[in-house]
């Protein structure tokens, strides 16, 4: 495809562009050109970029053109950041002009690197090193949980400080969240609102693999006023696949580790009008000791409780917890008469306190309650299925089932 050159007003390029070294190296007769070391080409190109080495506007598209002296020509240009991100560019058919075709990132280095021949196919190189002005607007991510070890079903977690509700910025965004996990695993981000993201595979995480997250994202131009910032990266260990499934209507919790069942305990859940929510949820946390009062839940009058509890496992952020119920032992295994809570023996309470980990699986069936919500009272996202979960991300929605965003989002900033 051919090209018009753009014209650009240049004075001087010599206190921006580094020379490779001293003088050229000569072929002498009969010598190969194309054996010799490259000769420093600076005086066959020239860059768009202002002299002086002042920060360069990352809005400004880089140019480089061949002068045309002696038949040189353009063979190959390099843009990268420190970030090893390669700026897109396209070099025109007749070697006489290079030119990005995508925004700089904001705030970065840039090394550039021309390889060029002469018209004996010589080779020569010129380096140009320069910083591009940061952004006055950045967008900042925030990746959860903590670092550290979890079970199978904890899903990634990604805050944004500024709101993005336009299509193509979330996709911006998306594919510079950049997901690493083991081979053959499938994933995607889904929007919960304009400031929240969460990752999950289709599938539980394998057991004992690792998996970590880092935003790509630092100087990309996100939208007219926002570029990206650097964040924070994740790694986090996953344990056993840890599966707990409590049977509402039969009274009873199944542990299993690694698909053996390890555990079988009597339970009691919730009663009529405060029935344990259906659903998979995911362990938000333990805590040893938790005074249970009914009021912090919106319970009064005469179902109001006051209540040391002990061995304490929480499963959703409005107070539904597995924990220890010595005081209904007589109903465990047999009927519910909790207030939403999975109650057990003491015994039993504290085998699985040490048995459970935060992000491990806790399921719930058979209940006259209503279904665990998606977001916003703990980890629901298993509850959507792949389909509905893919439809939340802006890269995947409408695509065919399969393609997953953990390979191709190694962002340049070529958007």
């Amino acid at each position: 495809m051919k090209h018009s050159p753009r014209l650009w007003t240049v004075v001087s390029c010599s206190v921006l562009v580094a020379s490779l070294g001293a003088g050229a190296t000569a072929c002498g007769p009969g010598d190969n050109p194309l054996s010799a070391r490259p000769y420093d080409a600076g005086d066959q190109v020239v860059f768009n970029q202002p002299p002086g080495g002042r920060p360069v506007d990352p809005e400004k598209p880089l140019e480089i053109t061949a002068k045309g002296t002696g038949g040189s020509r353009i063979t190959d240009v390099s843009a990268v950041d420190a970030q090893g991100r390669r700026l897109a560019g396209e070099l025109s058919a007749k070697g006489d002009r290079w030119h990005s075709t995508a925004p700089m990132a904001a705030g970065v280095h840039y090394t550039v690197l021309v390889n060029t021949e002469d018209e004996r196919g010589a080779p020569g190189q010129r380096r140009l090193a320069f910083e591009t002005t940061p952004a006055d607007k950045v967008l900042k991510v925030e990746f959860g949980p903590d670092e550290g070890k979890y079970g199978v079903g904890q899903p990634l977690t990604a805050v944004l400080n500024e709101p993005i509700t336009d299509k193509a910025a979330r996709a911006i965004v998306e594919r510079g969240l950049v997901v690493s996990t083991p081979p053959g695993v499938e994933g995607a981000w889904h929007w919960v609102d304009d400031k929240n993201l969460h990752f999950r595979p289709k599938d539980y995480w394998p057991a004992h693999s690792t998996v970590s997250v880092r935003s790509n994202l630092e100087g990309i131009k996100i939208t007219d006023e926002l570029h990206g910032a650097a964040a924070t990266p994740l790694t986090l260990e996953i344990g056993d696949r840890v599966e707990v499934t409590t049977d509402a209507s039969a009274h009873y919790l199944t542990f299993e580790r690694n698909g053996e069942v390890i555990n079988t305990i009597p339970v009691t859940t919730g009663k009529p009008g405060f029935s344990t929510r259906n659903g998979v949820k995911v362990v938000l946390g333990k805590q040893y000791f938790v005074q249970m009062r009914g009021d912090t839940v919106g319970i009064g009058g005469s179902e109001y409780y006051n209540l040391p509890v002990y061995y304490a496992t929480r499963v959703t952020w409005s107070g539904e917890y597995v924990h220890a119920a010595p005081w209904s032992l007589d109903s465990q295994g047999s009927e519910n008469v909790s207030h939403g809570c999975t109650g057990m023996s003491t015994s039993n309470a504290a085998w699985f306190y040490e048995n459970i980990t935060e992000g491990d699986i806790v399921r719930v069936i058979n209940s006259i309650g209503d279904d665990m919500e998606p977001f916003g009272n703990g980890f629901g996202d298993w509850n959507l299925d792949w389909k509905e979960w893919r439809d939340g991300s802006a890269l995947l929605k409408g695509t065919q089932e399969g393609r997953s965003p953990i390979d191709q989002a190694r962002l340049r900033p070529q958007v």
